[in-house]
C-alpha cells in the first residue's frame, strides 16, 4: 500500500471538498481518499501508483471545477477568484456568483448555471464595471476616442458610444426571447386542450382528435427543444453530478408529459384502455407539459428582473463614481478620465463636482455632502488638510485637492467591494435550508412515487390516470429554490441597506450574530470621543526645561507615530512654531506609550506603566497635576529625558456629540454597555460618569481587553466590541461581533465584522436595527417556503379529494412554484423601503 499527497485547487467549502474526496475515492485503484479543506491537499492511498493525468481526467470529467496536481506545481490549478485585472470597458466585471450561494463564495469567470442548483449565475458589479464614457463616429465606427472631438477621416463630431449591456441584462433579454417565443407556441396549445371541455366542440368539425394531437405536438417542439431545453440540460447536469435541484424535478414532471405524449400518439396499443379517450387516442399532456415549461421560464424571467433589483445599492454606489476630473498640470487646468489620475496628482474640484478620488484639501474650503457614503444629510465642512473622498459632492466653493488613493483603493472601491463579499457569504442560519435542501429532492421523487401507487390502489378510474397526473402535480410544485433563495436575498439587500446608511457588513455572519449581541464593550478614544484630540496644556516640572522645550522634545519624538494623540502634539508644535529635533529608534509601547532618542538623548513619554518600564520615578508634584487634568477627562502623557521625569503634557478630546444618546438607547434596547480604556481611572471615570456609563474599566492593555472578552463570552455572554485603534484589534477578532470605526485604523477595520463609515455609536444603532429587520425577513421567507411545501406537496397529492373532490393541475403547481421563488425575493425587497 503506498500513499501520496496532491494539491486541490477550486474548492471554497465543505461542499466542494466532500465532492473532491467522492470523485477521486471512485478512481479505480483509490483504496482511500481523503482531502483537507483548510490545506487544499488530497491524501490517496493505493496498492499501485496511478499516473496524475488519470486523477485529472476524473475531476474534469465530474465537470472541470476543480484541478489536481503534485505539491508545489500549480500549473494545473483552477481559480474561481476574481480577477485582479481590470476588465475591458464596458464589459462588466467577468465574475460570477451564484444567487443561492450553493459553494459557498465561490466566484466564477464565465456566465452559464450554477453546477449545483442550476440557476442563472449573476454578475458581480463593481467599479470596473463602469466605464469611462467613450466617443465614435457615426459614419466610421472604428474610430474611437475618450474624449469629444471630430472625426479624423470625415470631420463628423464624435458621439457618445452606448455601453455593452451588462451580462445581467443580457440574461434578461435572452430570457424574454424565449419566453415569447414559448408563450406563443404554447397558448395555441392549450386552447386545442382546453376545448375538449366545450359541448360539441367546433374544432372537431374541421378535423379529427388525432390530427389535433399531432399539431400540438408540432408545436411543443419549439417550447421544448429551444425555448426551455436549458430546464433538460439542467436537469440531466443535476442527475449525472447528483446535485439534485429544482430542475431535476421540472425535468423529470414535465419530461415525463411530454414524453408520455409523444410515445402514446406512436404506440397508441401499447397502453392500457385507462389512457385512452372514447375516440381510442392516448390521453396527450402536451399543454400541461408546455404551459408548466412556459410558466417555470415566467418565473426565471420575474427572478432575473428582481435580481437587478436586490444589488440596485451597489448600482447607485457605482452611479456616485465620477468619470472625469481636472487635473492642474504645471498652472494650466485639462480635463482627463479618472483612470489618468494617479497618485499625487492635483485636482481641481469645482462646485457641484463630484470628488473623484480620495485625498486631501491643498488649497480653499467648501462644505462637501458625504450622505452618500455616511448617511449623514449635513454637509461637512472641509478646509486645508482635510481628507476627501471619491463619489462625494462638493458644495458652492472650488477647491484643489491631492490624490491619494485611486483606483480600488479609494474607500468608494472598498465599500463596493466589501458590499459585493458580504452579499455573497453566507449566514449560520443558512444551514437549515441546505440541511433540508439535501433530502428535499429525493423525498420529493419517492413522494411521487407513492402517489402514483397511491392512487393506483385505491383511486377512481381511470386510476391510472388520476395516478400519472398527480405523481406530476408532486414533482412539479415542489421548490427547494424558494428555501434556498430565503437567506441569501435577504442578505443581498440588508447588506446593500446597510452600505447606504454608512454601515458595512463584512459577512453574513456578522450580520446574523448582530441580532443576539448582550454585552457591547467600547474603546474611549475615537469611538465615544471624536478622536481629534488637542493639546490643553503643556508643563515642564525641571528647572533645566522650558515649558517650549517639553513640548519640542515631544512633537520631536511623536512626529514618527501616526496614534491620533501623537498626531495632535505635532500639530500643536507646529502651530507653536518650534524646530523639530532629529528623532531616532523609535519604538512605541502598546497601552503604555513611546521611546527614542532625540537629539542624541533617551526620551520616553507615556503614562505610569511607562514610566514604571524605563526604571523612572513620578515626582508627587507631576502626579498631583495630571491627576487634576485627569479627574476633567483629559489624558496625561509624562516625558522622561534620560530616565528623568521632566515634564508633561495634557490632551483633551471632546465627547462626540451623540454617544450618550446612543448609548442610552442601546441600554433601552437591553444592551450592556461597557467601557475599557486604556487611559487612567481618574479619565475614564470623568466620561463614564458624563456618558451615564455604570460599568467601566481603565488601564487596560491589548491583552487585558482581550480577556475581558474570553470572560464575558465563557459566561454565556454574546459580545460585540467597538474600537478603532491597532490595540482594539485583538479583542476585535475575539468578539463574537467586531465593530470598526472607519475614522480608525486599517488593522482594526481588518479585524472587525461590521464598519462605521462615519465612526459614531449612532451608526452602532442602525447597525443592530439592520440586524434585526434581516433576521425577520429571513425568517419570514423561510416560514413562507417551508409552509408553501409542507402545504403543496400534500394537496397536489390529492389530499384534498377524498373530502372536496379538489385536485391541483400540474399546470397550477407549476405557477405556485414559479410564484413560490418570486415571491420570497420580493419580501427580501421589503428591506429596502424599511
Amino acid at each position: 500500500m503506498m500513499q501520496h499527497t496532491y494539491q486541490v485547487s477550486g474548492m471554497t467549502c465543505n461542499g466542494c471538498r466532500s465532492h473532491v474526496e467522492k470523485t477521486l475515492s471512485h478512481v479505480e485503484g483509490i483504496e482511500e481518499a481523503s482531502v483537507d479543506l483548510k490545506t487544499g491537499e488530497a491524501t490517496l492511498k493505493m496498492q499501485n501508483h496511478i499516473p496524475l493525468e488519470k486523477l485529472q481526467k476524473a475531476l474534469k470529467d465530474d465537470g472541470d471545477r476543480y484541478g489536481i496536481s503534485m505539491k508545489g506545481d500549480h500549473s494545473n490549478h483552477i481559480h474561481h477568484q476574481k480577477k485582479t485585472t481590470q476588465s475591458t470597458k464596458g464589459k462588466g466585471t467577468g465574475t460570477y456568483y451564484c444567487p443561492m450561494h450553493c459553494e459557498g463564495e465561490k466566484t466564477y469567470d464565465q456566465p452559464g448555471d450554477c453546477p449545483v442548483c442550476g440557476m442563472d449565475l449573476v454578475e458581480e458589479i463593481n467599479l470596473n464595471s463602469k466605464s469611462s464614457t467613450q466617443y465614435t463616429c457615426p459614419m466610421h465606427p472604428e474610430v474611437v476616442r475618450d474624449e469629444p472631438g471630430s472625426c479624423p477621416i470625415c470631420g463628423m463630431e464624435l458621439v457618445p458610444m452606448k455601453a455593452d449591456e451588462s451580462a445581467e441584462s443580457k440574461t434578461y433579454t435572452a430570457l424574454l426571447k424565449k419566453f415569447w417565443i414559448a408563450a406563443g407556441f404554447t397558448l395555441p396549445i392549450f386552447l386545442i386542450a382546453m376545448s375538449e371541455m366545450i359541448h360539441n366542440n367546433p374544432l372537431y368539425t374541421i378535423l379529427d382528435l388525432k390530427y389535433w394531437n399531432w399539431i400540438q405536438l408540432g408545436l411543443s417542439i419549439p417550447v421544448v427543444f429551444y425555448a426551455t431545453w436549458m430546464f433538460f440540460e439542467r436537469a440531466y447536469k443535476s442527475i449525472i453530478t447528483w446535485n439534485l435541484n429544482m430542475f431535476t424535478l421540472i425535468g423529470i414532471g414535465a419530461g415525463a408529459a411530454w414524453l408520455f405524449s409523444f410515445f402514446g400518439m406512436l404506440f397508441p396499443d401499447i397502453f392500457p384502455d385507462q389512457f385512452k379517450t372514447e375516440s381510442g387516442t392516448v390521453h396527450v399532456y402536451f399543454e400541461a407539459a408546455t404551459v408548466i415549461l412556459t410558466l417555470v421560464l415566467l418565473g426565471q424571467l420575474l427572478e432575473a428582473r428582481a435580481h437587478s433589483k436586490t444589488n440596485s445599492a451597489v448600482k447607485e454606489l457605482l452611479k456616485l463614481a465620477p468619470n472625469k476630473a481636472i487635473r492642474i498640470t504645471n498652472g494650466k487646468e485639462e480635463e482627463i478620465s479618472i483612470d489618468d489620475i494617479t497618485i499625487g496628482d492635483l485636482l481641481r474640484v469645482k462646485p457641484g463636482d463630484k470628488i473623484p478620488v480620495d485625498g486631501i484639501v491643498e488649497e480653499g474650503e467648501s462644505n462637501v455632502d458625504e450622505s452618500m457614503i455616511t448617511g449623514e444629510p449635513i454637509p461637512v465642512s472641509k478646509a486645508q488638510g482635510d481628507k476627501v473622498s471619491s463619489g462625494t459632492i462638493n458644495g458652492n466653493q472650488s477647491f484643489t485637492m491631492r490624490a491619494e488613493k485611486v483606483g480600488a483603493d479609494t474607500l468608494l472601491s472598498q465599500i463596493i467591494e466589501m458590499v459585493n463579499k458580504a452579499s455573497r457569504s453566507r449566514a449560520p442560519i443558512q444551514k437549515l435550508a441546505d440541511q433540508i435542501s439535501s433530502y428535499f429532492v429525493p423525498i420529493v421523487v419517492i413522494t411521487a412515487v407513492i402517489t402514483f401507487i397511491i392512487w393506483v390502489v385505491f383511486g377512481p378510474e381511470p386510476k391510472y390516470v388520476y395516478a400519472f397526473v398527480n405523481a406530476i402535480a408532486v414533482l412539479i410544485i415542489a421548490c427547494p429554490c424558494a428555501l434556498g433563495l430565503a437567506t441569501p436575498m435577504s442578505v443581498m439587500v440588508g447588506v446593500g441597506k446597510g452600505a447606504g446608511m454608512g454601515v458595512l457588513i463584512k459577512n453574513a455572519e456578522a450580520l446574523e450574530t448582530l441580532n443576539k449581541i448582550d454585552v457591547l464593550i467600547v474603546d474611549k478614544t475615537g469611538t465615544l470621543t471624536e478622536g481629534r484630540p488637542s493639546v490643553e496644556k503643556v508643563n515642564s516640572i525641571s528647572e533645566k526645561f522650558s515649558d517650549k522645550e517639553i513640548l519640542q522634545y515631544i512633537a520631536s519624538l511623536n512626529q514618527l507615530s501616526e496614534h491620533p494623540l501623537a498626531e495632535a502634539t505635532v500639530r500643536f508644535g507646529k502651530e507653536q512654531g518650534i524646530d523639530f529635533l532629529k528623532a531616532e529608534n523609535f519604538n512605541s509601547t502598546t497601552g503604555k506609550g513611546v521611546s527614542g532618542t532625540v537629539d542624541n538623548k533617551k526620551v520616553a513619554l507615556g503614562n505610569e506603566k511607562m514610566m514604571e518600564q524605563i526604571n523612572a520615578s513620578l515626582p508627587e508634584e507631576a502626579l498631583h497635576q495630571g491627576e487634576e487634568f485627569q479627574k476633567k477627562g483629559k489624558t496625561v502623557s509624562y516625558l522622561a529625558i534620560d530616565a528623568e521625569v521632566v515634564g508633561f503634557i495634557a490632551i483633551g478630546d471632546a465627547i462626540k456629540k451623540n454617544s450618550k444618546e446612543a448609548i442610552g438607547e442601546l441600554q433601552e434596547n437591553g444592551i450592556e454597555v461597557i467601557m475599557l480604556t486604556g487611559d487612567n481611572t481618574n479619565t475614564a471615570k470623568a466620561v463614564a460618569t458624563e456618558l451615564n456609563l455604570a460599568h467601566f474599566k481603565a488601564g487596560m492593555l491589548p491583552e487585558n481587553k482581550l480577556e475581558e472578552v474570553k470572560r464575558l463570552q465563557e459566561e454565556g455572554k454574546k459580545v460585540a466590541m467597538a474600537g478603532d485603534g491597532i490595540n482594539d484589534s485583538p479583542a476585535l477578532a475575539q468578539s463574537d461581533v467586531g465593530i470598526a470605526m472607519g475614522t480608525g485604523t486599517d488593522v482594526a477595520i481588518e479585524s472587525a465584522g461590521v464598519t462605521l463609515v462615519k465612526g459614531d455609536l449612532k451608526g452602532i444603532l442602525k447597525a443592530f436595527k439592520l440586524s434585526k429587520k434581516v433576521m425577520g425577513n429571513i425568517k419570514q421567507n423561510l416560514f413562507f417556503a417551508l409552509i408553501y411545501n409542507t402545504a403543496g406537496i400534500p394537496i397536489a397529492a390529492g389530499l384534498l379529494f377524498p373530502f372536496f373532490g379538489i385536485l391541483l393541475s400540474p399546470m397550477i403547481a407549476a405557477a405556485a412554484m414559479s410564484l413560490s421563488s418570486v415571491s420570497v425575493i420580493a419580501n427580501s425587497l421589503r428591506l429596502r423601503a424599511n
